[in-house]
């Protein structure tokens, strides 16, 4: 059986853009801090990572995710009055696990970072992790089905599966949080970024004009708007690497806290 995502990697600038991404994402994981302090490297990233997805759900296209020491430590009331970046902090959170889940299971999975996402943006509990009702249904089963059959690049999976789920709107609240969290997600389970350490959030921030306006290009289905968003979220994850790499090189030198 053919794979459904073969035409993809033929369009233009398609493959050279994932290898890219891909070269950089593994050159942060060859830096020396993975060899003991990738967890705190991890645990930095994904604070960054959900700062810089909660400033483009709020529409802050000249907003920078601060990569600094300090970085995530910021205001506590500015935090508790921000539900959306409450709900992307507690995605985030949750991404190593939830990517052994989305080989198993990715439909679980998704409802488990809306429940996380919406949990404070939604007056029913019911809606939380079940699409609505206008939802594409058939559409999103074959992108969740197509999300674990296809042997294309992690990077294309990722770029897809978000641009997908950013077209569909399946639960009409928090989808665009939903929607770069399971990006990050299927880094993860498809091997790209195995450690969670990269912050392809930040990329897109840092990319914040063209991200609309090229996630509309790939909802048309047109070829050249699918290879533009993919290049796109290519070059997201090439920064989002570069961002990892700035709180590695922190977690080498700075001194250890004992």
């Amino acid at each position: 059986m053919d794979d459904p995502l073969a035409g993809v990697l033929a369009l233009t600038g398609v493959g050279a853009a994932a290898a890219h991404s891909r070269s950089s994402i593994d050159a942060l994981l060859r830096h020396p801090a993975m060899r003991r302090d990738a967890a705190r490297v991890a645990a930095q990233a994904a604070i960054q990572g959900a700062r810089a997805s909660a400033a483009l759900a709020a529409g802050e296209p000249d907003a920078v995710a601060d990569s600094g020491p300090a970085a995530g430590e910021g205001d506590a009331d500015a935090v508790a009055d921000d539900p959306v970046l409450q709900g992307a902090l507690r995605v985030a959170a949750e991404v190593p696990a939830l990517a052994d889940v989305w080989r198993r299971s990715p439909r679980q999975a998704l409802a488990r970072l809306h429940v996380l996402a919406a949990r404070d943006l939604v007056a029913d509990d019911d809606a939380l992790g079940r699409p609505r009702p206008e939802a594409d249904a058939a559409r999103l089963d074959q992108l969740l089905r197509v999300s674990t059959a296809t042997t294309a690049p992690g990077v294309v999976v990722a770029a897809i599966v978000h641009g997908e789920l950013l077209a569909l709107g399946t639960f009409g609240s928090a989808d665009d949080v939903v929607a770069r969290a399971a990006e990050r997600v299927v880094l993860v389970a498809r091997g790209v970024d195995t450690k969670a350490v990269s912050v392809p959030e930040a990329g897109h921030l840092a990319l914040a004009r063209a991200y609309l306006p090229l996630a509309a290009a790939f909802a048309t289905g047109r070829p050249d708007g699918v290879a533009a968003w993919i290049r796109h979220c290519a070059d997201a994850y090439a920064r989002g690497a570069e961002a990892g790499l700035t709180i590695a090189e922190y977690m080498r030198t700075a001194p250890r806290v004992r």
